[in-house]
Order: structure tokens, then C-alpha cells, then sequence
């Protein structure tokens, strides 16, 4: 399986989510990645490997947000390797999204999201929730209830297990978390 945290705060993500993936590499060893909201743009940074390997490669003053989520994978769908490494955006990187579980009909989704002009780089199951909560959310006027909607009408798609953490830019200050049949906490402080 794989590890997700993520933070929204007043405070720099970064140490919290870098902390936060080390507690958690026990989950997922293959790669690690962060994705940070920075003025209104989602910043991404992953890496095949342990998470020291990615501790490494960042620079701490690149990754300002207050807003961010992180992964560490354990390879179910595609080979270890940086493209496959989540997070994943969708093509308009408008979304960014880290996933525990196994999405059982990605298959599926992702030839109906081909078929409606999207692009895949990665071999995952993961990929295809970004661009699947693009799809629902330029159906409608961009709101943060309609952030909302467009993740709920990605998860009712879904077949399987997961839990997931989700940014938009347009919504720089909040993330959305969603889980069915797989383990997720909440914490606040």
C-alpha cells in the first residue's frame, strides 16, 4: 500500500509534510512526492526512491505553501519510477491528487477520459482522478461547492478502495479528502 498525509495551515508545509512521509515510509519505499499550492499554482516535486532521496533534491525555499499533500508509494499499477510517482495533476494542472487503494475499473474511466481529449503520462490508477474531477468541475461554474461536487461525481465512479487527497488552484487555502473502505485520519490541531 502507500502513505498520504497532507496539511492546511497557517505554518510552511513542507517540513510538516516531509516529517510526515518519513513516519510513513513504512507504507511505500518505490518513490515520494509533495505538491504545494503556491500562489494559485499547484508546485509538484517527486522522485523515484526513498524519501530522503526527495528531501534531498528539494530546495526549502521553492515550497512556501500553507497548503499541501504528499505521498509515498508502493507500486500496484506501473513500475516504480518518477512518472508514476503521485502526486498526479490533471492536464489542465489545475488539479493534484495523492491516492492509497486501488482504483478497480481505471480501465474503464481512462479510455471514457481519452475518448473526451485527455492525455495520461503515468501507467497508474491515480492519474485518472485528477482529470476525471477536471472533467466534472469545467461542467460547471467554479466554486468551492462545485470543487466539491465534481470530487463526489469522481468517487461515485469509482470501483474499489481508496482514500485520497485533493488540491485545486483555484482554491488555494482548503483540500478535499475523500476515502471508501480504506483507512483515512483527520487531525486537528
Amino acid at each position: 500500500m502507500c502513505g498520504i498525509v497532507g496539511y492546511v495551515g497557517t505554518k510552511k508545509c513542507l517540513p510538516i509534510l516531509l516529517n510526515g512521509l518519513k513516519n510513513l515510509e513504512y507504507r511505500g519505499y518505490d518513490s515520494a512526492g509533495i505538491a504545494t499550492i503556491e500562489s494559485n499554482y499547484i508546485k509538484v516535486r517527486k522522485e523515484s526512491g526513498r524519501v530522503s532521496i526527495l528531501e534531498s533534491l528539494i530546495d526549502n525555499n521553492s515550497f512556501l505553501g500553507c497548503v499541501g499533500i504528499a505521498h509515498t508509494r508502493w507500486a500496484t499499477h506501473g513500475i516504480p519510477c518518477k512518472e508514476n510517482a503521485h502526486p498526479h495533476k490533471d492536464n489542465s494542472n489545475s488539479f493534484a491528487v495523492v491516492h492509497n487503494g486501488i482504483i478497480e475499473n481505471y480501465k474503464e474511466l481512462r479510455q471514457f477520459l481519452e475518448e473526451a481529449g485527455y492525455c495520461f503520462y503515468s501507467q497508474t490508477d491515480t492519474e485518472l482522478i485528477p482529470n476525471l474531477i477536471h472533467y466534472y468541475y469545467s461542467e460547471e461554474e467554479k466554486t468551492k461547492q462545485n470543487f466539491l461536487n465534481a470530487v463526489f461525481k469522481a468517487c461515485k465512479d469509482f470501483k474499489g478502495s481508496y482514500a485520497i487527497l485533493v488540491l485545486c488552484k483555484d482554491f488555494p487555502n482548503m483540500q478535499i479528502v475523500a476515502k471508501k473502505n480504506s483507512p483515512l485520519v483527520i487531525g486537528i490541531r
